[in-house]
């Protein structure tokens, strides 16, 4: 798998994209372990990774077309948090 960079954020939305992957990754793990008995707290768990997932999804399409990155078929992006760069793997 080939990685090359592709592109820059700024530290703001840098902060907005490491926020929604470690509240995604969060609820992940809570999600192994929460079972369906209480299904109060499951259906908003569920809820939540949904709108965590859209959230996520949405702020990488929008600094996609704000940047206009390279992109492929079958490749993604991925970004290193300690320098805000992304990387497009393929």
């Amino acid at each position: 798998m080939a990685k090359k960079l592709v592109g820059k954020v700024t530290p703001e939305e840098k902060n907005e994209i490491q926020t929604l992957f470690e509240r995604k990754n969060g609820l992940s793990e809570l999600a192994k372990i929460l079972t369906a008995d209480n299904a109060e707290l499951y259906e908003k768990l569920v809820k939540d990774i949904g709108e965590t997932g859209t959230k996520f999804q949405a702020w990488w399409d929008r600094m996609s077309a704000k940047y206009a990155w390279e992109s492929s078929e079958n490749g993604h992006w991925e970004i290193n948090f300690d320098t805000n760069e992304i990387f497009l793997n393929d």
